[in-house]
């Protein structure tokens, strides 16, 4: 008897919960979501691999260029990896994927940057 009104009340209110993915929350404002790399400003140093906590970022050198690779379902969405990139080309956008059930990677190819010119010493002029 002590459960008929929180059963009369829940009985005659909406759901609590979202018909997900028919119904789409907004995300909140400071939410970490989808992990997106600007592969053309990437440098492929491997930072954002080596202090990867879930191991789910791979960087490779080949030649003339360079792939960036991530497991997305390993992916646990810290932002150590935005944090420690040199030249910022990692950055995490609010939304999420969206769902799927096929596991894939996302594999990014780009151009390694050139290297500088070794500077020469020239002889002081006498």
């Amino acid at each position: 008897m002590k459960m008929l009104p929180t059963v009369i009340s829940n009985l005659f209110s909406k759901p609590a919960t979202r018909n997900y993915p028919f119904e789409v929350r907004e995300p909140f404002e400071h939410a970490r979501g989808e992990l997106v790399n600007d592969i053309d400003r990437c440098i492929f140093c491997g930072m954002c691999q080596r202090k990867c906590p879930s191991l789910c970022i791979t960087v490779s050198k080949e030649g003339t260029t360079g792939t960036w690779t991530l497991d997305s379902f390993s992916c646990i969405g810290c932002g150590i990896c935005v944090d420690n990139c040199p030249v910022s080309c990692l950055k995490q956008q609010p939304n999420h994927r969206p769902v799927t059930a096929v596991r894939g990677d996302i594999v990014l190819t780009g151009k390694l940057p050139e290297k500088p010119a070794k500077k020469t010493e020239k002889a002081p002029a006498q």
